[in-house]
Parts: C-alpha cells; structure tokens; sequence
C-alpha cells in the first residue's frame, strides 16, 4: 500500500498478529488503557434512539427492528465508540456525534487519551474488525457474539497524539474523496437502470418504428399506441398456475431431493437457491402439474415488488427439478406469445406500476392472479415481437456491460479505502508530512479531535 505514500523511517516487530511491524517509535497498549466502557442503562423516551450500522451512527433506521425494551437500552454520549457485539453485523460501529441510546447488544466505549477521529478510522478498520470478532462465543458457528472484557485486552498502537490527529486529518480528507466517487459511480448505476427500463417500456408499448401510425389504446396508463397493435388483457394470453400448498413440516434439507420454489427464492431477474428446501421425490401425479420446466416465467406474489425490481424470473435448466410452492404463480405463453417476449413485456415499469396500487395485505402485499390477469396492454404482431425480443436482448447485454464496469469500479474503490485505512492506522504509511489541500473537507468534523 506504501506505492505513492512515504513509509517510517524504521519498524519493529509488535509482536501482535494483526498490526504486524510498527513504526519504530509506537508502541502497545491493551484496549482498557484507552477506553472506559458505558455501561448506564436508559429510556429511548429520555434519549433517542440510535442505529449502529456500516457507516456509523446514525439516528434510528425506519426499517431497523423495533423491540419493547425502550427501557432498557444503553446510554450513548457524543463522541463515544458503539460496535455491535454480535458477529452477523460484523463491521457495524463507530464513533458516535449524537446523544442517544443503542440496543444492549452494543457494546460502548469512552475514549481516554486518545483521538476520536483517529478513533473512528482505528476500530473501524478491517484489521481491527477481525480481531474484536476473533474474541467471540457462540453456539452457532456463523453466528457469536464478543463481549467487552474480551474487547478491553485487544493489543493497539500508542501513537503521539498530534500523530493521531495528522493521520485522522489524512484519512478523513481520503476517504470524502473515496466516498464522493463512489456517489457518483452508484448515481450512474442508478441512470443506467432507469435507462434500461425505459428502453424496454417503449419497445413494447410503442415498438421499434418511431414512423408507425398511432391510436388511441383506450387504457389511461398505455396512451396511444401503433395502430395495427391489439390491446388485450393478459388472461387472454398467458396460462397462469398459482403453486401447491406444501406442507412445511413435509420439507427435507437433502438436495437429492426436488427443490421447491418459494416466494423467498425469486428475486428480480433471477432464481436464487441460498434459503432451498426440497421435497421427497416422489411419483404422485397431482405434483406432475406443479413442476416446472425450462423457459417457465415465475412471479412471487407476496410482497411482489422489492427495491431492485420485480420479483420475476425465467427459470434455466440448472434451477430444475422444482416445483412451485403457494404464494408464486408459474406463467406460460399461449397462442404464440414467447416467454421472452413476455418477460420484456412484465418487465416494463408499467406491469408493476398497474399492480403496485392493487396490492392487498398492510404486514405482507400480495396480488392475485385475478389482478394479474386484468393487466391490458398491446400485443403487436408475432414478427414485430421476435424484433423487440432481439432489440431488447441487445441493449440489455449493453446496459449490463455498462453496469458491471460501474459496480467493479465501486468494489475496486472501496477494496482502495479498506486498504488505505488499514495501512495508516496500523502504520505501514507515513503521513506525518501530509497536508491538506485548501479545500480540504473533513468527513467527522462533528467528533472531537
């Protein structure tokens, strides 16, 4: 990591694994010498509720879990170190700049003679990270928790605090840049999504002939559309077949076994089999009806609509044997409709924005097939279709192209930022020399230095 950034002038052996060689003027102290834990007990009605997250500390997520302990959470001043404690949220922490109060699962510390920006980039870092969790019990192997005793005898470097405040000065000004290009990356995947879907939006309700005569669909939403285009509603089209009520106490874990297809395993543009369970492979032929086959469309029909899109997907050969379980819907094409063609077609933000205020249940949205089969839109002409499919499919390999190389240019950043962090609270670059340029902006200009 040293590359264009000086090193120390001399190093010494730490003696501890995950700091490595230090600069020949740091030294080792436990934890406990640094820190003084929080351990005050108070009401989220006398102190707001904090998250303690990847990217900090934050005022209480909307989505975050609620619970009934609001009596019973931990006291958070300005300034204060919280990490949660439980191995599943690994990463999660950082010096606090509000009052507030955290779950008791969080574990908080006072800083005593140390830095708290250089604090926030230290037990932040991935080094640092490894070793809080290499502390933890648990009876789960992916799943411990460390506690703070363990914590408080975690070996780090004792730097001069001028020294501390130089490299929190550095990686404050770093990481804004880092994170600033990431914006803008993750903004750019954010158009590229947009764009592709209106691509594929007016391919099929408009088609590909910008010269075609129009007409009015007689549908609100569709607008005018080509007039040799035949508005219909998809039950004319496609077969849909919602799934069987297997029962759950019938699942196995044996992948030898048939996979069933829950809601949980559709996700927008793709099957995901990470939450798989099966079925006894069997010869009873009220299941024949229930498999799918290759090229078959499913759509998850609770909560049908997630953050990144529909969850709707083609099945390949690889997802099968399966059957499809209650609550997903398998659809087929008829009177030659292709499921490519249908794909494109239920991809396009008007199937979701007709359903979205359809949707029944406040706890878990859901559709029918009823509501699915009254979606109108226009059907062009089997030729047409064939040329939409093939414009479609060319511009989304386009777009993924465009997507990926925006989403590795993000992964490359961030794996830049872990490893510039790392290298200056651990020691292994110089910036005691560093100045800021005048526009220099400091990220934690709320913690003390």
């Amino acid at each position: 990591m040293a590359g264009r950034h000086q090193v120390y002038p001399s190093y010494g052996e730490s003696g501890v694994e995950w700091l490595g060689k230090l600069p020949a003027h740091w030294e080792t102290k436990r934890l406990g010498h640094f820190f003084e834990e929080r351990r005050q007990k108070v009401s989220d009605k006398d102190y707001s509720a904090l998250s303690v997250t990847k990217q900090g500390i934050v005022p209480q997520l909307e989505n975050a879990a609620k619970t009934d302990a609001g009596d019973n959470r931990k006291l958070v001043l300005k300034n204060d170190f919280v990490i949660n404690s439980r191995s599943d949220r690994k990463g999660s922490s950082g010096v606090s700049i509000f009052d507030g109060s955290v779950s008791l699962i969080s574990i908080v510390m006072i800083p005593r003679n140390i830095t708290p920006r250089f604090v926030h980039h230290l037990l932040r870092s991935y080094p640092f990270q490894e070793e809080f969790y290499r502390y933890g019990k648990g009876i789960v192997a992916d799943l411990w928790s460390s506690n703070s005793s363990g914590m408080k005898n975690i070996l780090l470097p004792d730097i001069p605090i001028q020294e501390q405040q130089k490299i929190a000065d550095f990686l404050d000004h770093e990481t804004a840049k880092i994170d600033t290009l990431i914006e803008k990356q993750q903004q750019l995947i954010k158009l590229l999504k947009e764009k592709r879907q209106a691509v594929i939006s007016h391919a099929v309700t408009k088609g590909l002939n910008p010269n075609a005569p129009m007409c009015d669909s007689g549908v609100e939403w569709l607008g005018e559309v080509p007039e040799h285009w035949v508005v219909t509603r998809l039950k004319y089209q496609v077969q849909m077949l919602p799934g069987y009520a297997f029962k759950s106490n019938g699942f196995v874990d044996s992948a030898e076994e048939t996979n069933l297809l829950r809601g949980i395993n559709v996700a927008p543009g793709k099957v995901r089999w990470d939450e798989a369970v099966y079925w006894p492979n069997s010869s009873y032929e009220y299941l024949a009806e229930y498999a799918l086959e290759e090229r078959d469309l499913v759509l998850g029909m609770d909560r049908p609509w997630v953050g990144e899109g529909l969850r709707l997907a083609m099945i390949s050969n690889k997802d099968l044997p399966a059957y499809i379980v209650q609550r997903v819907v398998r659809m087929r094409g008829i009177k030659g409709i292709s499921q490519e063609y249908l794909f494109d077609l239920l991809s396009a933000p008007g199937f979701s924005s007709y359903f979205y205020p359809i949707t029944t249940g406040v706890s878990v949205p859901h559709i029918s097939t009823d509501q699915i089969g009254e979606y109108h839109f226009a059907m062009p002409p089997k030729s047409e279709r064939k040329e939409i499919v093939s414009f479609i499919e060319l511009n989304f390999f386009k777009f993924e192209h465009l997507l990926d190389a925006a989403q590795r240019a993000i992964e490359l950043m961030q794996e830049h930022r872990t490893a510039l962090i790392s290298a200056a609270v651990t020691g292994k670059i110089d910036v005691r020399s560093w100045v800021p340029p005048t526009s220099s902006i400091t990220i934690n200009k709320d913690v003390a230095a």
